[in-house]
């Protein structure tokens, strides 16, 4: 046997969040627990249109596993996702059915542009091609790359757990997130 099959692999373990801790009992916020809980379940919805839509099965597979960090769950109804990733070439037609998408997801939601195209058109500078998604619905985390390597997903998917976690439970009732959305032409 080789020493790699001789070691036994440690599961990992969420981090627990700052509280007390005492014999018997644990004390935290109802923010930092609700924020745990969101980042290790999301419910990822994929938009894939393109190359990036690839990459992203190759993220999900046996060999990268995207199940590990709590998106095994991909739900291609907006009503049951929390999570929207954009992947490929927005066509300026797709613009509104990517927009209604969007609104009909409940809150709290993120949003994922994944590669060049959906961050900014990407080699498609034309009069046919949304030049970035981030022109109709707000965007959390752009993901880099032409396509990006299942790797940077995963990055983009930390990222995104970040965010979540740690996101007061009253910022989606703030004046500037409403301002945002009012930005965005969304009520």
């Amino acid at each position: 046997m080789s020493e790699k099959q001789n070691q036994k692999t440690i599961p990992t373990v969420s981090e627990i969040p700052d509280g007390l801790s005492g014999k018997g009992f644990f004390a935290t916020s109802l923010e930092k627990a609700v924020g745990l809980a969101r980042k290790n379940s999301l419910w990822p919805l994929p938009f894939a249109t393109s190359c990036c839509g690839i990459e992203f099965m190759a993220t999900m597979g046996s060999h990268y596993d995207l199940a590990r960090f709590g998106s095994e769950r991909l739900s291609f109804s907006p009503r049951q996702s929390d999570l929207l990733m954009v992947m490929g070439t927005i066509a300026k037609k797709m613009g509104p059915v990517l927009r209604e998408v969007y609104i009909q997801m409940a809150e709290p939601k993120w949003v994922i542009a994944v590669g060049a195209c959906a961050s900014s058109g990407g080699i498609f500078d034309t009069y046919s091609v949304l030049q970035g998604i981030d022109r109709i619905i707000p965007v959390d985390v752009y993901v880099p790359g032409c396509p990006p390597r299942p790797e940077q997903i995963i990055n983009g998917i930390l990222k995104i757990q970040d965010l979540v976690g740690n996101e007061s439970l009253r910022r989606r009732n703030s004046k500037e997130y409403d301002d945002l959305m009012k930005h965005y032409g969304i009520e």
